[in-house]
């Protein structure tokens, strides 16, 4: 089972009047301002999920939003269309194998405190990550990437990854398509069994974690 992952910053102006985006499992994370999605207000640092046909109303002052998908990989362009709308892919990765059986999505942040970090690890699905705030190394696969606020990457799962945040405090938001099994349970593997006792300096926040249907 093949399926695109994806994310979408997404700008609109108070009085924006977005076109409707198709039905797909989506978390939307509020950057900053305010919006109205399913009848419900959101501001910053608030996520909404849903699995159906997408339309979003700004609040007064407009709205920045982080929009992650999961799209079947036939899937086009999703870039938001509309009147007062900005919108850009800010990273899409073709994913070609998902977890085998049901599928859950989950969305969370991950904070450290100044020079934290996350002891080398794997996780059991793949996942698109974004750096709110702070700064972080990420070390996998024989490389070594750093990325400041509105850095997105992506990562498979089984790679190990080693995460090193900067000299301040260092916040990324991330969502992985995981197995149904998972529900309300940790995702994370320690590679070194060293590693599976000492402290852990990493803290969560779950926004989402809901089960979904494959991609069409």
């Amino acid at each position: 089972m093949s399926a695109i992952l994806r994310l979408y910053e997404d700008t609109f102006a108070a009085d924006a009047a977005l076109a409707p985006l198709p039905a797909m499992p989506r978390m939307v994370f509020v950057v900053h301002g305010t919006t109205v999605l399913a009848g419900r207000r959101f501001g910053d640092g608030e996520a909404w999920f849903g699995e159906g046909v997408l339309a979003l109303a700004p609040g007064r002052a407009g709205v920045t939003c982080w929009r992650f998908e999961l799209a079947p990989p036939a899937a086009s362009a999703g870039a938001a269309q509309g009147r007062g709308v900005s919108s850009r892919e800010k990273l899409a990765v073709r994913i070609d194998s998902l977890p085998a059986g049901d599928l859950l999505l989950r969305g969370d942040s991950v904070a450290f405190p100044p020079r934290g970090c996350a002891y080398l690890h794997t996780h059991q699905g793949p996942g698109i990550r974004c750096l709110i705030e702070g700064g972080i190394r990420i070390d996998t696969q024989g490389h070594a990437v750093s990325y400041g606020p509105g850095g997105a990457w992506f990562e498979s799962g089984p790679a190990p990854v080693f995460a090193q945040a900067a000299d301040r405090p260092t916040r990324f938001i991330r969502v992985m398509i995981l197995p149904r099994a998972l529900l309300g349970k940790s995702s994370i593997a320690y590679v070194n069994e060293d590693d599976k006792a000492r402290p852990k300096s990493q803290e969560y926040k779950i926004f989402v974690d809901a089960p979904i249907a494959p991609p069409a």
